[in-house]
This record gives structure tokens, C-alpha cells and sequence, in this order.
């Protein structure tokens, strides 16, 4: 069912921007499709790292690609919520519709980033226990933050560890020296950080509510159980 919901949203998204498209005759905001394409691969490579993990077993080369793979392109799925910087370089006649837009793929994009990271969650979780899971989620928050400024401010991709890693060795080399970095740019990486986990963390609590099921199941215990004097 998630996954049926999360191709219908995608399809919708598509489609409006298509939409958008035919109606204005301008391709501005066509890369929104291509940005949820992306949003799209840390989904795929989390359930092949889940397929390839076995409960009790070392994990295999395979296991461990697909998770390297899976950290690579997860900050692709929230990294579209900086897209609505293109609203604010100059007045667009259109500005509520081009905001509903990219909201629309943005959000789409973050809830197939943070299936994707319940997915690894739960594997890792199942792997050291339920304190380094959470642990892991803090860390891909921060990872995920930093990739996202890599790719908002540098202008990297995912694909450029292999395609140009000299230059994104110096890219990294030169944030975490500080060079050409100013206040704004470290304060955007912490609340960046925070704001995907803090997301993550109330869509988990979403998840385990007490279905209609298990609440009759305890209202019915509670009126059937014997008192006691």
C-alpha cells in the first residue's frame, strides 16, 4: 500500500508539472520531474540492501553496496525542498501555483526519502539494537544536511564521487575548512539536520498508532477483565 501511494503521488506530481508546462508554455519547472526521479533511488537501494540482508547472517558485499549506494542518494529526496529558492530570485506571475508545485514534489520526494531511511532503520536496528538505530538516523540527518548543501550551494551531484571526486574532495575540503563558508551556510546545515530528523521522527510516531483493531481489542480486555476487591 505505501508503495502504491507513493507512485500514485509521484504520477500526480508529473503530471502537474506537465500541466504547468502546457499552461504557461514555459519548461521552468521541468527539472521537478527529474529531481523526483532521483527522490526515487535511495527507495530502490534501500530495499535491495533489505533484500540482501538476512537476520543473524555477516552482510555481504552486496548488503553493503547497496547501503553505501542508499546514503549517496538519500539527501536527493528532501534536497527538493530548496527548490523553492527558484520562487524568490524575482516576481512570477504565477507564484501560488509554481509554490503548490514544487511543495507537491518536495513532500512526495521527503516521504520516499524517510521510507527509505525506516527501511535502513529497521535493518540496523535488528543488526546492534534499538539505541544505534537511532543513532544511525541522527547521523544520516547530519549526512543527508550536508549533502544537501553540496548540492544547493556546490553544485555537486551524487554521481560525482565517480564522475569528478577531485573536485568534490576539494569541495568538502573547503567546507570543513571554512573556506568561502559564511554563518548562514553552518546554520543552515545544523537546522537542515534537525528539521529531517525531527520530521523522521514524528512520521515514525504516525506509523505506530494503535490501529481501529488493537483499540477494540483493549477496550474489549478492559470491560471483560475481573475486578479485584
Amino acid at each position: 500500500m505505501p508503495l502504491l501511494a507513493m507512485t500514485f503521488a509521484s504520477a500526480v506530481c508529473v503530471a502537474v508539472v506537465l500541466l504547468r508546462i502546457a499552461w504557461t508554455g514555459q519548461i521552468r519547472y521541468g527539472f521537478l520531474a527529474w529531481n523526483l526521479f532521483l527522490a526515487w533511488l535511495p527507495l530502490l537501494f534501500a530495499l535491495l540492501a533489505r533484500e540482501h540482508y538476512r537476520a543473524g547472517e555477516k552482510p555481504g558485499w552486496r548488503f553493503l553496496g547497496f547501503s553505501a549506494a542508499w546514503l549517496l542518494f538519500f539527501p536527493n529526496a528532501p534536497y527538493i525542498f530548496t527548490d523553492l529558492t527558484h520562487l524568490t530570485s524575482r516576481y512570477f506571475p504565477h507564484f501560488w501555483v509554481d509554490l503548490a508545485v514544487i511543495l507537491s514534489c518536495a513532500f512526495t520526494g521527503l516521504i520516499l526519502g524517510f521510507v527509505s531511511l525506516y527501511l535502513m532503520h529497521s535493518v540496523v536496528t535488528r543488526m546492534l539494537g534499538r539505541g544505534a538505530g537511532w543513532l544511525f538516523v541522527a547521523g544520516a540527518a547530519g549526512l543527508c544536511s550536508f549533502g544537501i548543501y553540496l548540492g544547493r550551494f556546490l553544485r555537486f551531484n551524487s554521481w560525482d564521487i565517480v564522475a569528478k571526486p577531485a573536485q568534490l574532495y576539494h569541495g568538502i575540503s573547503s567546507v570543513a575548512a571554512g573556506q568561502h563558508v559564511h554563518q548562514g551556510h553552518f546554520a543552515f546545515l545544523a537546522l537542515f539536520a534537525t528539521f529531517i530528523f525531527i520530521a523522521y521522527v514524528m512520521l515514525y510516531a504516525l506509523t505506530h498508532l494503535p490501529t481501529a483493531a488493537q483499540l477494540r481489542t483493549t477496550a474489549y480486555d478492559e470491560t471483560e477483565s475481573p475486578t479485584t476487591a
